[in-house]
């Protein structure tokens, strides 16, 4: 092996979760939002207003960009409440009534799925309230619900984030086209729930969050191999790929960002063969789609052509997925007796 082709290889993590190359396409079509809510809150009513019709703005913008609608619209964390300081629970609101019926109407509207984020007043316990994220189905209905389990501790410790209880569980939701994952910001500097996510098989991964952090998720997405959707407050919300770049980013003080992705890809290492994905120009044309990154030596490949996987157009090509070429070379390392392995 060339020492090119093998730093090429060396330079993934190795992911959690097994590739998806072999499955048909799966064209998910994602939508982000980028406002600020540190402002006066203006009612239940009109807040909700602003967020379905920022699902609105993505359904017209994915329309306009790839001839259908958003498949996935995520808001930002706690977009329905707003800042609630010291009066978290005083402030939460239910998921059942206006919420419920804004988000619900929209996503039956839209046919898409919502992830919308809040505080949220538990029908089982009113004096309890989570930081959660709610993810509402194409047909209207609660799909599931994600509470937030690193919520911000007070500076003596003694109050998680006005007054919220700290979520137990890591879910991960079947949704129409994959496995979809949630976290909530502060979520992200913590392995726990991002190892969970991995064991589950979460493709895709919606992060609601304050902080618009780039660095982190972009490492989360490569160790994961998923996707992830950050929707924030400030700076920019992004869609991050598997290979930890960002691929569909909006910056400034506010709006909207619409992403196609392909929950069924590879990754494929340098080589010469690959002429840095000009082969598969030759071997498919259009049947293919490809981003390459000649500075990081590797790319991300998918197939347009419902009856062959792209992982069919690799083992034609004679090619080696990236995970699967590191685990080669780990094998070669083995067989001659290399310390670790």
């Amino acid at each position: 092996m060339k020492r090119r082709e093998f730093l090429g290889s060396a330079a993934l993590a190795t992911a959690t979760r097994g590739s998806t190359s072999s499955m048909a396409p799966r064209k998910v079509i994602v939508g982000t939002l980028m406002q600020s809510f540190w402002v006066a809150h203006p009612g239940l009513e009109k807040r909700l207003e602003e967020l379905t019709g920022a699902v609105d703005r993505m359904d017209a913008e994915a329309r306009r960009k790839y001839g259908r609608g958003v498949d996935l619209a995520v808001l930002p964390e706690a977009s329905v409440t707003g800042e609630t300081g010291r009066e978290t629970r005083a402030k939460s609101v239910p998921y059942e009534g206006p919420v419920a019926k804004a988000f619900g109407g929209k996503a039956r509207e839209r046919g898409c799925y919502i992830v919308a984020a809040t505080y949220l007043r538990e029908a089982e316990d009113r004096g309890k309230c989570s930081n959660a994220a709610l993810l509402v189905g194409r047909k209207g209905e609660l799909v599931g619900t994600y509470r937030k389990m690193h919520v911000v501790p007070s500076a003596d410790g003694r109050v998680m984030e006005g007054g919220v209880t700290a979520g137990r569980e890591v879910p991960v939701f079947d949704c129409d086209f994959g496995k979809l994952g949630m976290q909530i910001c502060y979520d992200m500097e913590f392995d726990l729930g991002w190892k969970e996510l991995g064991s589950k098989g979460a493709e895709l991964v919606a992060w609601p969050t304050q902080s618009p952090q780039t660095s982190q998720p972009a490492a989360r997405a490569m160790e994961q191999r998923c996707f992830i959707v950050s929707s924030t407050w400030r700076h920019n919300a992004s869609v991050f790929e598997p290979t930890g770049k960002i691929v569909a980013q909006v910056r400034g003080t506010e709006g909207i960002a619409v992403k196609e992705i392909d929950l069924s890809y590879a990754i494929l290492p340098w080589s010469a063969q690959l002429k840095r994905g000009k082969l598969f120009d030759e071997k498919y044309g259009s049947r293919a789609g490809y981003r390459y990154y000649e500075e990081e030596d590797l790319g991300i490949f998918w197939s347009n052509d419902a009856r062959l996987p792209v992982r069919k157009m690799v083992e034609e090509l004679g090619l080696r997925e990236a995970d699967e070429q590191l685990e080669w070379v780990r094998g070669t390392y083995r067989r001659a007796g290399m310390r670790g392995y």
